[in-house]
């Protein structure tokens, strides 16, 4: 296994292993954030393991022509039952993505420093929020990276109502100008909104021509 050094660097997505793990160790400074994601990499560990860096073949990817809105869904939309904003509280959006209640998991992998790390790339313009509101009351919403290369990188939701973090989801990719959304590992949950596996060549190559 690759141990990061303070170098910035990443060792070649070949020797990551069977199911996805690349490299141990680093930090969270922006430059290597960046790097990471313009390779195909993110980070994820549990509050008490060591920084975990991923490059997962396959990938799970949403290409946003593929989206399925359900009747359930499109009954809602008809109804405006919630409001969706884009970038007015990230730092809310990801805090309560880190206290949410998750089924099958203990704990939260957005840790303080991982909160700290992605508000400065918020700050710099590379993280975007999506928040969905009922009343006035911030009730869902995601997380993730846009390098500005065609390819978005979602990285966490939440909904404390039923249906909010799908709606703010929805609404995100129907307005995106994103070629694809990287949803890093298969959930049922996005599974049904039209997400599937590609192999992680594909996905390295559709970032590097997103990038040209």
């Amino acid at each position: 296994m690759h141990i990061i050094t303070d170098k910035i660097e990443f060792p070649h997505l070949d020797s990551a292993t069977q199911d996805g793990l690349l490299a141990i160790g680093g930090d969270l400074s922006v430059e290597r954030l960046l790097l990471a994601y313009k390779i195909g990499v993110f980070p994820w560990f549990e509050i008490d393991q060591p920084l975990l860096w991923w490059a997962p073949d396959p990938r799970f990817v949403l290409y946003p022509e593929d989206l399925k809105v359900s009747k359930s869904m499109r009954q809602l939309f008809r109804k405006h039952t919630f409001r969706v904003s884009y970038n007015q509280a990230f730092e809310k959006v990801i805090q309560k993505c880190a206290i949410i209640s998750r089924k099958d998991q203990e704990g939260t992998w957005i840790t303080q420093h991982m909160i700290e790390a992605y508000c400065r790339l918020h700050e710099l313009g590379f993280a975007k929020s999506v928040e969905v509101w009922k009343d006035d009351q911030l009730v869902g919403g995601l997380y993730g990276v846009d390098l500005n290369n065609g390819v978005f990188c979602g990285e966490s939701m939440f909904a404390q109502v039923s249906n909010a973090s799908k709606y703010g989801f929805i609404s995100f990719v129907q307005q995106s100008k994103y070629k694809l959304i990287d949803c890093q590992m298969r959930t049922k949950h996005l599974e049904s909104l039209g997400g599937k596996h590609i192999s992680r060549a594909r996905f390295v190559k559709l970032l590097n021509s997103e990038n040209s």
